[in-house]
């Protein structure tokens, strides 16, 4: 049986993780990892596997996803991630570095893809970049801390687990700011399904879907990988053109009825991790949430005298005043998260959509934010939507709209939390 080796490497979202990983890839961590010095590895990230993505798209070959007879890109993401694993296998690595292989699964599929990553333990040496304390792979017993560059041993993991990685506690105590102008609505309903199926071709992905959000509540849609979320977001959001022809009302408006996309996402504040990306110029931090009042990337007029002010007491809100000037993606991954959210919520629009808000946060990062969302869901007359693959701790939805698949399509059901 090959000799394995495996390692855990614990990273808060201010460490360098590309630097990291480059120093792994090419075996210069000789000091804290000699074992891995002058052997083959392969990388397991999202990184890889957009790379692939682009790469099946460009050549029109499929390269990681032969096994399902179509592009990795129409995969769900339980499937990718394990069509990525198999095909990294089958290039022989003596290691796989696994960059928080748990992200964006569902509950289901993060246990098969556990089982496969523990098959794959018996064969061939894991080293795992992890940022939540909850994704730990349990079969492996030597860990480290990275922090300035380095690699710090922990002696005793169990530990480490219980009292070093610890969720902020701290409380936000500055109020919410005002809204620059009140939404006027004309019914509490803000979103309402009736009946709604979706399908492509012969594919029904949800069906029968009765769904109503008022405005002000704090609802979580959630559902394994694949169950329809996506679908109804883009519903919501105006984006999808499968809404036509429903009983789909938005804003008291049935859909089909004259409404323009833009007067839907009007009174939408959206996130999701992505958006990043769009940011990715000489914005300053003060400049993108500033943009929030206009859902514009970039500012293409002189903002208002209260508009400036209004996004300073954000910045206040989210203790990031001093970093105001500074350009956006030069920031911690945390620190962009949260100015995501202060920017969807700048507008106080009726329907605030978060889309796996906590993807790639560590546990403090998290913790922050999910403080920072239950404090507009107090504070404010703004309805929330959240969703997620997984239930976050300390996040306080009232209700919940549970997805469950069947060869049918999705169902859908609506409970309130005790």
């Amino acid at each position: 049986m090959t000799q394995t080796n495996h390692r855990a490497i614990f990273l808060s979202n201010n460490a360098n993780k590309l630097h990291l990983t480059h120093q792994i890839m090419e075996g210069k961590q000789h000091t804290m990892l000699p074992e891995f010095s002058g052997q083959k590895g392969a990388l397991f990230s999202s990184i890889v596997l957009n790379e692939f993505i682009e790469e099946e798209a460009l050549h029109e070959e499929w390269i990681v996803s032969k096994q399902y007879n179509r592009s990795i890109r129409s995969l769900s993401s339980g499937e990718q991630k394990k069509a990525l694993l198999s095909y990294l296998l089958t290039q022989k690595p003596d290691f796989i570095v696994l960059d928080n292989p748990m992200d964006n699964l569902d509950v289901a599929t993060q246990a098969a893809l556990l089982t496969s990553i523990t098959e794959m333990a018996n064969h061939t040496s894991i080293i795992q970049l992890i940022n939540r304390q909850r994704d730990f792979l349990p079969f492996i017993k030597v860990a480290f801390e990275y922090s300035d560059d380095k690699l710090i041993p922990i002696n005793d993991i169990k530990s480490y687990l219980n009292t070093h990685i610890s969720s902020s506690k701290k409380k936000i105590t500055i109020t919410v700011p005002p809204p620059i102008s009140e939404y006027v609505l004309d019914n509490m309903e803000l979103v309402s399904f009736k009946n709604v199926t979706v399908k492509y071709e012969e594919r029904v992905i949800v069906k029968d879907i009765n769904w109503t959000i008022n405005a002000g509540e704090f609802w979580q849609l959630v559902g394994p990988n694949g169950s329809g979320k996506t679908t109804l977001l883009t519903m919501i959001n105006g984006d999808n053109p499968k809404a036509y022809n429903q009983d789909l009302t938005l804003f008291g408006r049935k859909k089909g009825t004259g409404e323009t996309v833009w007067s839907i996402k009007q009174k939408i504040g959206y996130l999701t991790p992505s958006m990043t990306d769009l940011f990715n110029t000489r914005h300053t931090l003060e400049q993108m949430i500033i943009s929030g009042f206009t859902d514009s990337i970039g500012l293409y007029k002189e903002p208002s005298d209260i508009q400036i002010r209004l996004a300073d007491e954000w910045l206040e809100l989210i203790e990031m005043s001093q970093l105001k000037k500074r350009v956006f993606c030069q920031l911690s991954l945390g620190q962009q998260r949260l100015a995501l959210v202060a920017r969807a919520m700048v507008k106080h629009p009726p329907l605030l959509i978060l889309d796996e808000a906590m993807s790639g946060l560590d546990d403090h990062n998290a913790s922050v934010v999910t403080n920072l969302i239950n404090k507009i869901a107090s504070e404010s007359k703004t309805a929330i939507l959240y969703v997620s693959h997984r239930i976050e701790e300390g996040l306080l939805p009232e209700h919940i709209f549970e997805l469950t698949p069947s060869e049918s399509g999705s169902a859908g059901i609506a409970y309130h939390k005790k």
